[in-house]
């Protein structure tokens, strides 16, 4: 039996916990903006620090592994004279678009896929093959069909990205309770209809991870293709300037490109894929994961 001091003392502490002002959203938001910051901060100058270790030791020559110094003055220069910026532009706008048009294609091509039997069997088992498949591979190929072009790089983009968003698509779709189609259909949802409101919201969690699979693989792809197809008709983007530090054998070059097009990923990530994903997750109640 608990004492009668005891339980008054957990009355009071009670009433205190009552009485305290709750957390103040500012502070909340100021918190969770630290969380976010400080540890890819702390990450990013441990690396640096390694880094800068390792050069000063000299395992290897200087060709092989710049000095941190040596990659941020060939990356400053490159944002000074605005050219890092035409880079970024060059690429991000092709991938962009690309993507948007895999989205197009992907969608209507995983739900038939999801729900139409003959379909799934037919090609069901290409489409994992296709996404297993170096996007690389493409870049020969697309070269032959459409020369060094634009068009090519949307191809290689098209076959890089349609299979992991529709496969998403099909694996949301496979985990959509059942009771809920059945539901649209005795309210008297058409098949179009069950589609937009029922199945799609249901399979949303497997539908954004297969765009965030799909966005990876196109913007891969973009890469592959920049580096081994070069022309004036493309422009000059980040792969393209990658490949310019291999061809001059110069690691400066090489690793600032590098680091760009991780920029441009984490970028991505950081403002587009994670609010969604986010929302998502809120929307099902599932806030402690966001």
């Amino acid at each position: 039996m608990p004492r009668l001091d005891d339980l008054d003392e957990a009355v009071e502490a009670g009433l205190d916990a009552l009485d305290t002002p709750p957390e103040q959203p500012s502070r909340r938001r100021t918190q969770r903006i630290l969380w976010a910051v400080l540890p890819p901060v702390a990450f990013l100058v441990v690396v640096v620090v390694v880094w800068q270790i390792l050069w000063a030791a000299a395992f290897w020559p200087e060709f092989q592994l710049p000095a941190p110094l040596a990659v941020w003055t060939e990356l400053w220069s490159r944002i000074t004279d605005a050219q890092a910026f035409g880079f970024i532009w060059t690429s991000v706008h092709r991938a962009v678009l690309g993507f948007l048009a895999a989205i197009v294609i992907a969608t209507p091509l995983g739900l038939a896929v999801a729900k139409i039997r003959v379909i799934r069997s037919a090609i069901g088992p290409f489409l994992s093959g296709l996404q297993s498949l170096p996007s690389v591979a493409w870049v020969p190929a697309a070269v032959l069909w459409f020369g060094v072009t634009p068009t090519a790089m949307y191809a290689v983009l098209l076959l890089g990205s349609v299979p992991s968003i529709a496969n998403g698509l099909v694996a949301g779709i496979d985990q959509v309770p059942p009771i809920l189609p059945r539901v649209g259909k005795v309210l008297g949802a058409r098949r179009l209809q069950a589609s937009w409101h029922i199945l799609l919201p249901a399979a949303l969690p497997g539908y954004l991870a297969g765009l965030k699979q799909g966005w990876a693989f196109s913007w891969r792809s973009l890469m592959a293709a920049e580096i081994i197809a070069t022309s004036p008709l493309l422009g000059k983007g980040l792969g393209a300037y990658l490949d310019d530090g291999r061809t001059l054998s110069d690691m400066p070059t090489v690793i600032s490109a590098i680091v760009l097009i991780l920029l441009v990923g984490v970028g991505i990530e950081l403002l587009v894929f994670r609010p969604l994903e986010r929302a998502v997750l809120r929307a099902r109640g599932l806030t402690g994961s966001v």
